[in-house]
């Protein structure tokens, strides 16, 4: 029996080196050692550890208080209507009167156009003028202000081709501005030249203005 259980004992006890206790020691304390240092570290750079001026209390904002409602009128409802009451006018008939017509302007009585006398059908050896292209001569206003009249006889040369070669006042009215009336008129005509055998040739012609002012 003795010998079993010394058998027993010997398989059971563990002998550890002295040396093993030893590094397991000193590791524990290294450790502690750099966490101690890590943790001095951490709290020196860390804000939340410093003390500081303590930090003011924020100021309350000043609250206003809101206007008290407006009391609601007879009849409305419990919420106002922002939209005030528009009312629809009646549009209103204004009678115009329409304004006077514009007084007409009075025209001025046309200046009578001098006709020249008229001329018998000529024969075949004078000069006729063109119906259309020998229009009457223009009453002067100056001489119809002053009421100048008289009767005028010019005397035109026409060639063979129906143009005033010549033109001169034969007879004078006693007006100035009634003989160059009628002689500037005269020299602006056509006329159908003189004929002698069917063939057209120089001719000369007298005719007679009478200026007068309309009554």
């Amino acid at each position: 029996m003795s010998a079993s259980r010394s058998r027993s004992d010997q398989n059971i006890t563990f002998h550890l080196p002295r040396n093993t206790l030893k590094i397991a020691g000193i590791a524990f304390g290294v450790g502690v050692l750099l966490f101690g240092l890590v943790w001095l570290n951490a709290r020196r750079n860390n804000d939340f550890y410093r003390a500081g001026p303590a930090q003011p209390q924020a100021e309350v904002a000043e609250i206003t208080p809101l206007p008290a409602p407006l009391p609601a009128s007879a009849g409305a409802s419990d919420m106002p209507d922002a939209r005030p009451e528009v009312v629809e006018e009646e549009p209103e008939l204004v009678e115009t009167t329409p304004p006077p017509p514009a007084p007409i302007a009075e025209q001025p009585a046309p200046v009578p156009a001098p006709a020249p006398a008229p001329v018998a059908a000529a024969p075949t050896d004078r000069p006729v003028p063109l119906p259309g292209q020998s229009p009457a001569p223009d009453y002067p206003p100056a001489a119809l202000r002053r009421g100048e009249s008289g009767t005028v006889v010019v005397q035109v040369e026409v060639d063979a081709k129906g143009q005033p070669l010549d033109a001169k006042v034969i007879q004078r009215s006693g007006s100035r501005e009634l003989d160059r009336a009628a002689l500037d008129a005269v020299r602006g005509w056509r006329f159908q030249p003189a004929q002698s055998n069917g063939q057209p040739m120089q001719g000369t012609l007298e005719i007679p203005f009478d200026f007068k002012p309309a009554q």
